[in-house]
């Protein structure tokens, strides 16, 4: 008698990685979160705490990404506007976001993707595609993807 393989069949336990998202635009968040330039940092301030995020895309009314805002950004509003004794309702999200924004190409491979999370810094980083905001991949999308190829070969 031979040995018995308590896991099955092999054919039935492999799955191929196709199987699983594995570009950027599989699995980035295509409902965002956005802010307007003239939009008031408080009203921003609001917003992130309500959704609890950390920040968001600046866009236009074309949809078109001018900036990112972000929880640092109304730090520093916030700070400043207590050192200078100035009101905060005088300033707004054109004044404060970082408007050299870092994209990502939605057609990056997901381990691609973290490659440059890790080098950057970044946080999320924005999809454009024909100059407008199509979504946003963040660090937690990637580790979402790779606990679910955790079981796949890495190639």
């Amino acid at each position: 008698m031979g040995i018995k393989s308590f896991q099955g069949s092999r054919k039935q336990q492999q799955e191929t990685v196709e199987d699983t998202p594995f570009r950027v635009r599989d699995v980035m968040c295509k409902e965002l979160i956005t802010f307007k330039p003239e939009q008031s940092v408080e009203e921003v301030i609001e917003i992130l705490i309500k959704n609890k995020i950390s920040g968001g895309p600046v866009v236009n009314d074309y949809n078109e990404l001018v900036g990112v805002i972000s929880e640092g950004d109304c730090l520093k509003q916030i700070s400043e506007s207590r050192y200078y004794n100035m009101p905060m309702e005088n300033d707004n999200v054109e004044k404060r976001m970082i408007r050299d924004v870092e994209t990502i190409d939605g057609n990056m491979n997901v381990l691609d993707a973290a490659n440059k999370f890790l080098e950057s810094k970044r946080r999320r980083f924005p999809i454009v595609e024909d100059g407008k905001l199509v979504g946003q991949i963040s660090q937690k999308d990637i580790l979402i993807v790779a606990m679910k190829l955790k079981g796949h070969n890495w190639k």
